[in-house]
């Protein structure tokens, strides 16, 4: 087998990037060559990255898998990539894949970091694991119970995927929160009732903050009930966050829980792997309704100026897929 040659989006600087043209060497008999298909924008997570916004305190801990160079830059960055195995063992070959890998035309990886797709998931569809991967250990980490009165502040795609999957838990009653009233319509469509932040319901039993705003943080903690939990999912790279803890914070007994995929919840730790946490994901994603969160798509020699132009002014930002 000969070489091949790739093309492969790289951050060259802070708010800058470009396709890089990379040389692959021939697969080993324990690795794929993979010829994408989809990938996926990370919005909140890589508008920081684009834009070097990474605290040098976390450079060790946001490395991507297969990432390549450093941050601020260049850095070659992004894991949700849809593909087809071209070369590998023949358990894989021909198969459609998942692979936690940067936006690039063709990679060689090991076969075990490739997760075929279900069936009845569809290729451009599969770009959500990771965020839904992100969904499955937040509500791991909160620990819903059936009939629990559930807020999720935030209607970003990790947002509307716990909307998603708590309104199919017993007895819940799911509320989404989002300053954009054209969030409304996505909501219901996902079996979740829509409020803005002065229509929320109060007194909830757990509260789940993925908006990226501080404030959101805030109408999180007014609307939890006594002793209720709020789980934190947003991350806000260099950001300065006040948090109001005075107040009926200790009166209320209220616990503030941080939840981050990059290591799998401490309940599920001893007996879930992240290989199984993501195929969990995978599996998933056969409901088509979850197409909607998808709105956007462009082609991956667009990348460069696409990724300037979501991490100055995301405007109605879901899920943009990359299409190769």
């Amino acid at each position: 087998m000969t070489a091949t040659t790739a093309q492969a989006f790289w951050v060259e600087e802070p708010g800058r990037g470009a396709l890089r043209t990379e040389t692959l060497a021939p697969p080993d008999t324990d690795q794929v060559r993979v010829r994408a298909l989809h990938s996926g924008i990370s919005r909140g997570t890589e508008a920081l990255v684009f834009n070097g916004q990474v605290p040098p305190s976390e450079y060790q801990r946001m490395r991507a898998p297969f990432q390549q160079g450093d941050f601020p830059g260049p850095v070659k960055y992004g894991y949700a990539s849809v593909g087809l195995v071209e070369a590998g063992p023949k358990s894989l070959l021909g198969q459609t894949v998942f692979c936690l890998h940067p936006h690039q035309s063709h990679y060689v990886v090991p076969a075990t970091a490739v997760l075929p797709l279900p069936k009845a998931v569809p290729a451009a569809r599969a770009v959500l694991a990771a965020n839904m991967e992100t969904a499955v250990n937040g509500l791991w980490d909160a620990g819903p119970r059936i009939g629990d009165r559930i807020s999720i502040i935030g209607g970003g795609v990790v947002g509307l995927l716990l909307g998603w999957l708590s309104a199919r838990l017993p007895g819940t009653e799911v509320e989404l929160i989002d300053i954009n009233p054209e969030r409304a319509e996505l909501a219901t469509h996902l079996g979740c009732r829509f409020a803005t932040p002065d229509q929320a319901r109060t007194k909830r039993d757990l509260v789940f903050h993925v908006s990226g705003a501080p404030a959101g943080l805030t109408t999180a903690l007014g609307l939890a009930g006594q002793e209720a939990r709020v789980i934190e999912m947003s991350w806000y790279g260099r950001q300065a966050v006040s948090v109001p803890l005075g107040e009926a914070f200790h009166a209320r007994r209220l616990q503030l829980i941080s939840s981050q995929v990059g290591q799998v919840a401490p309940r599920q730790r001893p007996r879930w792997t992240h290989s199984e946490r993501l195929a969990l994901a995978l599996t998933l994603l056969v409901a088509p309704e979850l197409d909607a969160l998808i709105n956007e798509h462009s082609a991956f020699e667009d990348l460069p100026a696409t990724l300037q132009r979501l991490s100055r002014h995301p405007g109605s930002a879901l899920c943009h897929r990359i299409d190769y």
